[in-house]
């Protein structure tokens, strides 16, 4: 019976109370300061109200120990500062309609109150009518004695016109938030980072912020006349120069109207010649530092048609709109508002962007050594002269060097000027690296014997057409896959996806010459092709082209003749009859699923009809067919999943993979159709497709010269 009481009364409700206010202003402050740049932000936005020109800000560990603004404004009245830190007390509005047509940054009264809960606060300010400055501290919104045994009330103290603010100990009553926070070091440039978009939206207000006990600050600004003079001071000269200004308002906008629906947005953006790798996106409404994920989305797919893959640009938007379109009151901390039309905004900015940068990308400029090897000074300072007159440098007979300006249209040298192109730091010469694929290759320095080879077709262009990976819902197919990208070398991949071929040293062994930077790397493309074909037979799978064969060869007789060449064949105890029956037999019985999965077609008279493609610019060598067949009965682990799908695909890279010595056929036309596919298609290929394994470092790819070194052995002779 007790039992049964015991589990009854479990189920009854909880009673509901009230909780302590205390607790509520303590929960209400974490919404408003999340970490010190929260309660940063907060107080910046006083400062501006209160028409403060000067503003400083000193921060101690990160804001966490100590965090203090100082402002030149109006200051407090004394007899507003018994309430200044209590929840909802504002001089902004004072009925929920002023709302709607609310300017200014604070208008609930939370920050201070929040700041006083999780932290030590006090105030020192004075009014221009004012005699003497006045002291009060807070804790849990309350005035209280700065030292114990005064009474709380605000103290006469030393100070000129205006507020400084000081926080100390901040979340020393939430150490689960404390703890929360990152290191001082990243706190504090949160800091900056706030300081410095307030700084650029405020121009002609002067901000000064630096570490306790610094003697230099790290952001000291002063008042100029634009926004573009503060970019340039706060985010560099690299951006300033790059800076594209432009201006959108709302089509019907006229000041004479009061349109709740009109605004205007002022934009500074960099143009195409500008890139970075993480984007800098500054966004103000109504001179509020907010965020808008739609905004900066429509932004950045705008620049992805202009930069690189993986850049991004700088971007400056204020837009300014009447107040009743804006809801400001949607985020505890204001990050966020809302506001009417916002797809249409967001649309038309977006597009002023556009055409601005598109009109600015005609004349795009690009960097380039300013003296090449072989030309002088002369010449290559009448071809940039003739760069920057928008002629063609392919023109000047007199520019022995390459040419820079081939199909890039219109561009500027940089530096532009004569004087700074000798004011650039000279590039030693074992530095100086071959960047042009039209350069010379190792062939073409070694004498000919036969004129006819002078014949070569290595001018045909080829383009490698995209590999999309097929959808596979195989577990086996999967675990293959993440094998792949967890055994990937980074070093080495990139050093595959941008060398230069050089040359050709061994075809019976498959060795050839790569740059890469500075350095000469000796390869076995065999290999490297061999993993590369997996790796395509692996991200195609199920998903194959067909090479058809025509006409089409019965298997047993390729098999016969691969069977009977090979050695060892004895140690297996089988005849050589017996060996053909078993590979054609297993082949012929599991036709379906090699037609499905690996489009290798088999007729039920035993005939090839077609073999899986991986390349559609690249055909194998149909003289290891025979090998590639036989090697498929016992080379392929046909009992489990995964082992034979992989094995097979092993099978079919090394049939892919380049032959030893398959140059040496029968005429030249053989040799040198082999030497330019392997050249032109299989190297292009490497360079797209190939992502490189650890397992290669071990013999194939070697570092045989290094250009640096080399210059040392020279200065020893």
């Amino acid at each position: 019976m007790s039992q049964e009481k015991s589990t009854s009364s479990s189920q009854e409700p909880l009673p509901i109370h009230r909780l302590h206010q205390s607790l509520i202003n303590r929960i209400a402050a974490g919404e408003i300061i999340h970490r010190p740049v929260s309660a940063l932000k907060e107080l910046l936005e006083n400062c501006l109200d209160a028409r403060a020109t000067s503003i400083k800000i000193t921060a101690k560990d990160g804001g966490m120990k100590l965090l203090q603004i100082q402002d030149n404004g109006c200051g407090i009245r004394r007899n507003d500062l018994p309430i200044l830190a209590e929840r909802f007390t504002t001089s902004k509005i004072s009925s929920f309609s002023d709302l709607s047509r609310i300017t200014t940054y604070g208008f609930r009264g939370e920050a201070l109150a929040s700041i006083s809960h999780i932290a030590h606060l006090s105030v020192v300010t004075k009014t221009r009518s004012d005699a003497h400055a006045w002291k009060a501290c807070y804790l849990d919104g309350v005035l209280v004695p700065s030292k114990q045994g005064q009474t709380p009330d605000p103290k006469p103290c030393a100070g000129v016109d205006g507020t400084i603010i000081t926080i100390e100990d901040m979340f020393y009553n939430t150490p689960i938030r404390l703890s929360a926070l990152r290191s001082p070091s990243e706190e504090y440039a949160k800091i900056l980072d706030v300081v410095t978009k307030y700084a650029v939206h405020n121009p002609t207000i002067s901000f000064l912020c630096k570490k306790a006990g610094s003697p230099s600050p790290e952001i000291s600004t002063s008042p100029v006349s634009d926004v573009h003079q503060a970019i340039r001071s706060l985010y560099g000269h690299a951006i300033a120069k790059e800076l594209l200004h432009v201006d959108v308002t709302s089509e019907q906008f006229n000041d004479g109207i009061d349109d709740p629906e009109k605004w205007s947005a002022e934009v500074y953006c960099t143009n195409a010649n500008y890139q970075a790798k993480k984007m800098v996106f500054l966004l103000f409404i109504n001179h509020r530092l907010v965020e808008s994920s739609p905004l900066k989305r429509a932004i950045e797919s705008v620049y992805s048609g202009f930069l690189p893959k993986g850049t991004f640009p700088f971007v400056y938007s204020s837009i300014e709109m009447d107040p009743r379109s804006v809801d400001v009151n949607v985020h505890p901390t204001k990050r966020e508002v809302l506001f009417l039309n916002e797809e249409a905004i967001i649309e038309r900015i977006s597009d002023a962007i556009q055409q601005n940068v598109v009109g600015k990308s005609q004349s795009r400029v690009f960097e380039y050594q300013t003296l090449l090897p072989g030309v002088s000074t002369h010449s290559t300072l009448k071809g940039k002269k003739r760069a920057r007159e928008g002629g063609n440098e392919s023109e000047d007979e007199n520019n022995d060097g390459p040419t820079e300006s081939a199909s890039l249209g219109r561009f500027e040298s940089h530096p532009t000027t004569v004087d700074s192109l000798f004011s650039v730091r000279k590039s030693l010469s074992q530095h100086k690296v071959r960047t042009s694929l039209q350069d010379r290759t190792l062939e073409s320095m070694l004498p000919v014997n036969d004129p006819s080879r002078l014949d070569d077709s290595s001018g045909r262009a080829v383009r490698l057409g995209d590999i999309k990976e097929s959808q596979c819902s195989l577990t086996s197919i999967a675990e293959l896959r993440q094998s792949v990208a967890k055994n990937v070398h980074q070093n080495l991949t990139e050093i595959i996806r941008n060398h230069i071929f050089v040359g050709f040293v061994d075809d019976i062994r498959c060795l050839s010459l790569i740059q890469h930077s500075t350095k000469l790397y000796l390869v076995n493309y065999a290999t490297l092709a061999e993993e590369m074909f997996y790796q395509l037979a692996l991200r195609q799978f199920g998903n194959y082209r067909r090479l058809r064969l025509d006409p089409c060869p019965p298997l047993r007789t390729l098999v016969e003749l691969a069977v009977n060449v090979e050695r060892g064949t004895e140690q297996s105890g089988l005849e050589k009859t017996e060996i053909v029956d078993r590979i054609v037999k297993t082949l012929v019985h599991r036709r379906e699923m090699l037609s499905e999965y690996f489009a290798l077609d088999v007729s039920e008279s035993g005939d090839i009809l077609a073999l899986p493609h991986l390349l559609k610019e690249y055909t194998p060598d149909l003289n290891k067919l025979p090998t590639f067949l036989m090697r498929l009965g016992p080379q392929v682990d046909w009992s489990s999943e995964r082992e034979c799908f992989e094995s097979f695909m092993r099978e079919l890279a090394y049939f892919y993979s380049p032959a030893s010595g398959v140059w040496s056929g029968d005429g030249i036309g053989q040799e040198k159709s082999a030497a330019w596919q392997t050249e032109h298609i299989l190297f292009l290929a490497l360079r797209k497709f190939l992502i490189a394994p650890r397992s290669l470092l071990d013999n194939d790819v070697v570092q045989v010269a290094n250009l640096p070194d080399l210059y040392r052995v020279f200065e020893r002779c």
